[in-house]
């Protein structure tokens, strides 16, 4: 992982330097007092490459192309299309309900897996993985931590289970057809650049290609399929072993779906 530092705003109240000393412990990271310092020169004088930022109510990552925060973006007009009776590409190609059991492997900013939430309810599971711990510290607390003026919303945010871990090693510790669906949603092998919402993301990323080896663990763990998101027109489908399912012939994006992994 990136060097890096955690620190505070200026002039912190005592929870809040006291919650960046405890996230330093917990990442192994060091914790500096900000002071009167910028970014630049914190980074400068400790050799940092990114900032864990520890602010009253939220955290965030200031990374080379900006600052990762956490905000349920999407998943606020998914969900309340969802209630109003229209589809979700995702939740179509996972094919889950009240009551299933969901493996994300790709948590990132987190709106998948809000979705997720949403639509397997209280009675569901849905297990989020982030192999960055950056990343996994910052969304992780912001499901659990940030305000909303929307139950549904609140709800499925609350559920979503954030583990730190590579979605590979993880895998091989489930026991057969332990989850409903597994989904991976992995860095493109090339990049969406019009998404610039994403940019500060990037230098944390995990940006390993998916193997055979990672896609077979999966097939073991998914009781009925397993759905890879990529560019439309990726070769990592048929690389893979996919099927795409959905992928319109404007859409930036596409859904692959291994059902049957028998042969794999």
């Amino acid at each position: 992982m990136a060097n890096f530092i955690v620190t505070t705003t200026r002039k912190p109240d005592a929870a809040t330097e006291d919650l960046a000393q405890k996230i330093s412990e917990k990442l192994g990271g060091q914790f500096i007092r900000r002071e009167n310092f910028s970014f630049d020169a914190l980074k400068k004088s400790h050799g940092a490459e990114n900032i864990l930022l520890v602010k009253k109510n939220s955290l965030s990552v200031v990374t080379v192309e900006g600052e990762l925060f956490f905000h349920p973006n999407t998943a606020h007009l998914r969900i309340k299309n969802l209630r109003g009776g229209d589809g979700d590409r995702l939740i179509d190609a996972l094919k889950i309900s009240a009551g299933s059991k969901v493996l994300d492997c790709t948590l990132g900013l987190g709106s998948d897996a809000i979705v997720e939430s949403f639509i397997v309810g209280e009675s569901g599971k849905v297990v989020a993985l982030e192999n960055n711990p950056l990343i996994a510290e910052v969304v992780g607390y912001g499901l659990k931590n940030f305000l909303d003026d929307s139950p549904h919303i609140l709800q499925a945010m609350r559920r979503v289970d954030v583990i730190n871990a590579d979605c590979g090693e993880f895998l091989k510790t489930c026991a057969d057809k332990s989850f409903d669906a597994v989904y991976f949603d992995p860095m493109f092998r090339r990049p969406i650049q019009k998404s610039s919402g994403l940019n500060p993301i990037r230098p944390l990323a995990d940006t390993r290609p998916l193997t055979p080896e990672i896609i077979r663990e999966a097939c073991r763990v998914a009781k009925f399929r397993v759905v890879m998101k990529e560019h439309s027109g990726s070769t990592e489908f048929s690389r893979l072993g996919f099927k795409v399912a959905d992928g319109g012939k404007y859409s930036s994006v596409a859904f692959g779906v291994i059902e049957s992994c028998s042969s794999l």
